[in-house]
């Protein structure tokens, strides 16, 4: 897969094509708040692209508007980053820096990643906004499932209530590609209830990965038996808690 063939996925509708270069001064200014950050824009950067605006006028999808946020619209970007380039910070500082929400397509080496970010009013800085919650965010690995979740994904198929549901779509069928990974099943719910409950399982999944990951190396370091024998009962317990997060995605 290459971030070519997910943008055609997409299905982006012709008037709402820009296919505009993003200046790297543009983020640097508005998006970097440290001069580390400066330096992996300037340095890991290759190209950004603004590839569409998803407006009323381009999709016939009303805007969403409350005291929270405002979704007059929706940009669909595309990131080339060079090998050296770390790949998560960018994707944030990007996600920062745009005022509306942000359907963000980034290629690093072979490697295409896709995340979403939703936004809400800054309650320290008037017309400001800021992130509303985690990045959700995805490699998008060749898997049984990856041909199900790229025929979800065109425009006209997400929720066409306001631009909110339509954004919230597009991160449901990618929560659903994150849970197939694990279940080999691509399934999108219907109810709202039943996409928090796997949300929450995603997070809960991945977090335990990462401890059973932690654990194992510990025990392969441990040189006392007792203490590798408890690291060992802790891993144990863990799986077990693996398996009944996996059961709800």
């Amino acid at each position: 897969m290459n971030a070519e063939s997910l943008i055609a996925a997409l299905n982006l509708p012709p008037e709402a094509r820009v296919d505009r270069r993003v200046p790297k001064t543009l983020l640097v200014e508005n998006g970097a708040p440290t001069a580390a950050d400066k330096r992996r824009i300037n340095e890991g950067i290759e190209e950004l692209l603004w590839l569409a605006a998803l407006k009323p006028t381009t999709t016939g999808v009303p805007e969403y508007c409350d005291e929270v946020r405002e979704y007059l619209e929706i940009a669909v970007l595309s990131l080339a980053l060079r090998p050296e380039a770390k790949a998560d910070r960018l994707m944030e500082l990007i996600h920062r820096a745009i005022p509306y929400p942000v359907v963000l397509v980034a290629e690093q080496d072979d490697r295409v990643t896709l995340s979403f970010a939703h936004k809400r009013w800054s309650q320290g800085e008037s017309g400001k906004t800021v992130l509303d919650d985690a990045i959700t965010l995805s490699e998008l690995v060749q898997h049984t499932s990856t041909k199900a979740f790229m025929d979800s994904m065109a425009v006209a198929l997400q929720p066409r209530t306001h631009l909110l549901e339509l954004y919230q779509g597009w991160i449901d069928c990618l929560d659903a590609f994150r849970a197939a990974i694990v279940t080999g099943r691509f399934i999108r719910f219907n109810s709202i209830a039943d996409t928090i409950s796997r949300r929450e399982a995603l997070a809960e999944y991945s977090q335990l990965m990462r401890q059973i990951a932690y654990l194992r190396t510990q025990a392969d370091r441990e040189l006392q038996i007792s203490r590798r024998i408890e690291v060992n009962l802790d891993i144990k317990r863990l799986m077990a808690e693996l398996d009944s997060a996996k059961d709800r995605l």
